[in-house]
């Protein structure tokens, strides 16, 4: 079976290659070759994503280890909540969640509403055309996520630069990135000790501060810290921008979303299942003892990349898997993931897409492209796939 060079590249980044739909029909489980040169095996159906993301035999540490097979040039933190498994994943896990859940979400949508309605009150009054990406995704994620983890605007915008390293695929060297990792984890270092020196209204302090026996060490909040900033951030830049470009890439949707405003919550679950934000569709795993999905043999060692994105589209779970429909009811996405390791975040998520979505097509009547949709410049070298920028008009 012929390998595939992967990530597959794509004339639409913001949504899964074409040639998925021949895979999940003709080679399921996949070889492929990472950009490091490793080799590895793509899962590309539903059932076999949520079977592989559930079985910790597939394992995140392994894949973490010294000498396991990397998708990127940079090692993997082995103290992270993305790269550990069992009994020391379930105790920082446990530690974290109370700050991600639907309660807490609920909490902070009339403070998500507020950012969203301040963005576009400074977006609108430079009048258009405006570059929805600069001018309000990135900004209202970067308020969301500095407000929840109570980081300052200046210490945002050093982030940022970091965390543009960090994502790299191939647009920085190896030291660059590792330069990258070294100064988000003193960033948030110097942020632990000063929570614990002078408490605030935040997640960290709530962290630093929670009780004895849940407390977590300066390691593993740093390396938690850092996972939550570009995840709270990039993913959430890239979330809005490009269910914009799918929204108002589909006008006759985007006006019924406007005729019927109930659909909103439908919507987001569709935008959630029919975009692609993510390069790989999910973090690497390694086989830790002999295993099989859909009749293929996986030997322990090897890596397996699932697909969500795949996943997603598959027409043994989806009716009209292509289709983007805001009015489809059965609509079981993986796109926060499966398993132990699923989206500690996705309730933050789903409230920061609905808000901004529901603000822009109330606010916007008229929104629309300010370019041809194959004109749309693409960062093409992160793992999370955006546009650099996206020029609307009203």
């Amino acid at each position: 079976m012929s390998e595939i060079e992967f990530p597959i590249r794509t004339n639409s980044p913001h949504l899964p290659p074409e040639e998925f739909a021949e895979l999940r029909e003709n080679r399921p489980v996949c070889p492929i070759r990472l950009p490091t040169g490793a080799g590895a095996w793509l899962v590309t159906r539903h059932a076999d994503n949520r079977a592989l993301l559930a079985d910790q035999r597939f394992s995140r540490a392994a894949a973490a280890a010294a000498g396991a097979p990397r998708a990127r040039a940079i090692p993997l933190d082995r103290r992270s909540i993305t790269t550990l498994d069992g009994t020391e994943h379930a105790r920082l896990r446990s530690a974290v969640a109370r700050g991600f859940t639907a309660h807490r979400a609920r909490a902070m949508r009339p403070v998500v509403e507020r950012i969203a309605a301040a963005r576009l009150d400074v977006l609108t009054a430079s009048g258009p055309p405006a570059d929805l990406v600069a001018g309000f995704a990135r900004p209202v994620a970067l308020d969301v996520i500095g407000g929840l983890i109570g980081i300052t605007v200046d210490d945002l915008s050093r982030f940022r630069s970091r965390a543009d390293a960090y994502l790299s695929v191939d647009a920085h060297s190896p030291e660059e990135m590792e330069e990258a990792v070294a100064g988000l984890r003193s960033m948030l270092s110097a942020l632990v000790a000063e929570r614990r020196a002078e408490p605030a209204d935040d997640l960290f302090t709530d962290l630093v501060h929670a009780p004895e026996e849940e407390r977590l060490d300066t390691g593993d909040l740093v390396s938690f810290g850092t996972t939550l900033l570009v995840a709270g951030y990039e993913t959430v830049v890239a979330l809005i921008a490009n269910s914009v470009v799918v929204l108002l890439g589909r006008p006759e949707q985007t006006a019924l979303l406007r005729e019927r405003p109930e659909l909103l919550d439908r919507a987001v679950e569709e935008l959630l299942r029919f975009t692609s934000i993510s390069v790989s569709g999910g973090t690497l795993r390694v086989a830790v003892e002999d295993m099989e999905l859909s009749g293929q043999r996986i030997a322990a060692g090897e890596a397996v990349q699932p697909s969500t994105s795949a996943a997603n589209r598959d027409p043994r779970v989806f009716s009209e898997p292509d289709r983007f429909d805001v009015t489809r009811k059965h609509n079981p996405h993986i796109a926060f993931g499966h398993g132990i390791h699923r989206c500690l975040g996705a309730s933050l998520a789903r409230l920061e897409l609905r808000t901004a979505i529901g603000a822009l097509l109330s606010r916007l009547p008229g929104l629309r492209l300010a370019v041809e949709e194959e004109e749309i410049a693409w960062d093409r070298r992160k793992m999370i796939r955006a546009p650099h920028a996206l020029p609307v008009t009203w």
